[in-house]
């Protein structure tokens, strides 16, 4: 049996037009599927073959970042597509790589220390303990995500 090494590519994604503090509500499988959509359209059928490891693990609505996986090497075709996605289920967007990881786990420990950042920028803004431990919760939890690796 072979083992597959896979790159995981932490992404973010801005609605064009949208405050950046507003709540985007991009799902992992539209994510996935304008993906896939943009490597086929500019690499072709091809390369889809390689991509049989491909899937959108993480997304979070808060910060709009999400983590997918891709096989080492082909992995290069979806970085290169990724920049070139201007819509995502018709609406537009600018998709920004901020780190490429071996392990999910590497990826985790970056998104922590991004979304902490982005946290503590979101709380400022805030009045009340309640909505900064509400908007902790849901930015900085990632539990139900890390029991399905």
């Amino acid at each position: 049996m072979v083992r597959h090494k896979n790159r995981y590519i932490v992404i973010q994604i801005n609605e064009i037009g949208k405050d950046e503090k507003a709540q985007s509500r991009f799902k992992a499988p539209l994510i996935y599927e304008s993906i896939v959509n943009k490597v086929q359209q500019l690499h072709g059928d091809l390369v889809w073959q390689p991509l049989a490891g491909f899937t959108a693990k993480y997304c979070n609505e808060h910060t709009r970042v999400a983590i997918i996986r891709a096989r080492r090497g082909p992995h290069k075709f979806v970085t290169s597509s990724i920049q070139c996605i201007k819509s995502i289920d018709e609406r537009k967007v600018v998709i920004n790589i901020l780190y490429t990881g071996a392990t999910i786990r590497q990826c985790f420990f970056f998104l922590k220390t991004y979304q902490q950042k982005k946290f503590d920028e979101y709380s400022a803004t805030l009045k009340t303990n309640d909505e900064k431990i509400a908007l902790k919760e849901a930015m900085l939890n990632f539990e139900h995500v890390l029991a399905f690796l």
